[in-house]
């Protein structure tokens, strides 16, 4: 099946396959070097970007299907991913505003108001984290386009996208405090200042240096290696790891880093 057959057979039975009128939307934050960017899409059918997101197969969980959504956009499995919301407003698809011939010019595909995809749709916000420069953003079949932008240069988005960006932002740096992310976004050894400016830059504010990766070291989570990174003529700091046990049980239980 090629990919108009594929679009067209999306477009007139994925409701065979997929839950009508619930779908996922996923924020997926990219950080490297000092940088924090979030994932979006340009589909074929609207102006502007929005933030990438999909059906829910009638074969899989709901986690499965954010989990599935992250993989084909960012090329990367098994990301840390957290449900953050539901948004519900009747009135956040503009469905007043489809014009069907327009939709027939564009695609090909006669669909009227009695389509699947033309209704109030209900949907679940997910936020993920990773390092941006591992990944290979990819479109998928709704969608021209899909690139990085830095959190503070995003355009004006579509649908209620720019709240769920804004809602998924604030739940992240929230439960930075509550759930160890960062195991995606360093190298496997890292000195304590790298980690110190990932926490400084996913929650947007200075942290003390001195204090800061103690408190991460006290719990457990992070260990002292051999190994040192020559920076310079006298520094030559120790590199550190996650201890990975620690690490998946404070995911699972939760801790508190304040």
């Amino acid at each position: 099946m090629n990919l108009d057959e594929e679009l067209k057979e999306f477009i007139l039975h994925g409701y065979r396959h997929y839950i009508p009128h619930v779908s996922i939307d996923c924020a997926i934050f990219g950080y490297h070097e000092r940088q924090l960017k979030v994932l979006l899409i340009k589909h074929k059918f609207l102006d502007g970007w929005c933030l990438p997101g999909g059906y829910i197969k009638r074969t899989e969980k709901l986690v499965e299907a954010a989990s599935r959504n992250v993989k084909e956009r960012t090329g990367i499995d098994g990301l840390f991913l957290q449900q953050f919301k539901t948004f519900g407003d009747p009135k956040r698809m503009n469905l007043e505003e489809f014009d069907e011939e327009k939709w027939f010019a564009l695609t090909g595909v006669r669909m009227n108001r009695d389509n699947w995809l033309i209704d109030q749709t209900i949907s679940i916000g997910f936020y993920s984290i990773t390092d941006f420069s591992l990944t290979v953003p990819q479109p998928g079949i709704m969608a021209e386009d899909c690139a990085w932008f830095d959190i503070h240069e995003i355009p004006v988005l579509e649908f209620d996208h720019d709240e769920m960006v804004k809602e998924a932002l604030h739940t992240m740096r929230v439960q930075l405090y509550h759930y160890p992310i960062g195991y995606n976004m360093l190298p496997e050894k890292f000195t304590l200042a790298e980690i110190h400016s990932l926490y400084e830059t996913l929650l947007g504010k200075k942290l003390d240096i001195s204090n800061f990766p103690k408190k991460l070291i006290a719990l457990g989570l992070l260990k002292k290696t051999a190994e040192k990174r020559k920076i310079g003529a006298h520094r030559s700091p120790h590199l550190y790891r996650f201890d990975k046990l620690c690490y998946e049980n404070a995911l699972k239980e939760g801790l508190v880093l304040s």
